[in-house]
């Protein structure tokens, strides 16, 4: 009797089994994959800045319609016909701008655009040049604002950008020429100068880098907390040469003055400034 029970319980075991082995496997979930986030420049970018200026190879050529007084006589002594202006340097106060940025491949690839960008300056400096025989001349020359239109082209490494920019300058520049005459007296022979808005050219590159949202360094994103909301934001360093050409003025002769008309000084304007900042990028 115990060996027909035990053969029975065999025989449900077999055949459950085998039912079971008929049943269809429960396949794995497959796994979830999340794309990484691929970051890219292209979208409207606008943000603020201030930059360090200093002046090079600027010089003053001093002439005359007046034969006599290009002899440099005419007011009793000799004057300096070309002087190497004081060069000058210093902090700006406060810049900003915008463009565009299109990226061809986002993650690492190459990446175009434009921008337009103008910092308050005002930069000033005068100059002073002795004859030998006592006369003083002084040149004065200063730069209110500087403004640029440019295109630049670059590459990316992800959050990083190295790119080169050339375009329009512009900006409002102070050209001034005093002529005084020998000591004791020192008096005002000759004087001119004006403010005009002047166009040249500038060029130069710079680097840029696009922080991590998980970066400490986001407390730069103040825009979040008025209302500003952009996907990214950038800081800057960017180097910048800036010609805005030759501009003449006109000292005239002064009460106390000898020969008119006067004397025509020609002056060169151009320099340097680094700008760093920091941008909002929008879309993309």
């Amino acid at each position: 009797m115990k060996m027909l029970v035990l053969a029975s319980t065999a025989l449900a075991l077999i055949a459950s089994a085998a039912s079971a082995a008929d049943l269809p496997r429960r396949a794995e979930p497959p796994p979830v994959f999340t794309p990484v986030p691929v970051f890219t420049w292209t979208g409207f970018y606008a943000g603020l800045e201030t930059t360090y200026v200093w002046t090079d190879r600027s010089r003053a050529t001093t002439s005359s319609p007046s034969a006599v007084l290009d002899a440099g006589v005419a007011d009793g002594t000799s004057r300096t016909r070309n002087v190497s202006l004081r060069s000058n340097d210093g902090l700006a106060n406060i810049g900003g701008g915008g463009g565009y940025n299109y990226q061809f491949t986002p993650g690492s690839g190459i990446v175009v655009g434009a921008a337009v960008n103008i910092d308050w300056v005002d930069q000033h400096r005068n100059t002073f040049s002795t004859s030998t025989l006592g006369n003083v001349s002084q040149y004065g020359q200063g730069l209110e604002y500087l403004g640029t239109v440019t295109g630049r082209v670059g590459y990316a490494w992800d959050r990083f950008l190295v790119y080169g920019v050339g375009g329009l300058a512009f900006g409002s520049v102070d050209n001034s020429a005093d002529f005084y005459g020998p000591a004791p007296g020192f008096a005002l022979r000759y004087t001119g100068g004006d403010r005009s808005f002047r166009t040249g050219f500038a060029y130069g590159g710079g680097v840029e880098y696009a922080i991590p949202e998980d970066s400490f360094l986001n407390y730069l994103s103040v825009g979040k907390y008025l209302g500003i909301k952009s996907n990214a934001v950038t800081i800057k360093a960017e180097y910048l040469h800036y010609d805005l050409g030759s501009h003449s003025v006109f000292a005239g002769v002064q009460p106390g003055g000898f020969t008119p008309p006067g004397y025509n000084v020609r002056f060169r304007n151009e320099g340097n400034l680094v700008r760093v900042g920091f941008n909002y990028k929008f879309g993309g």
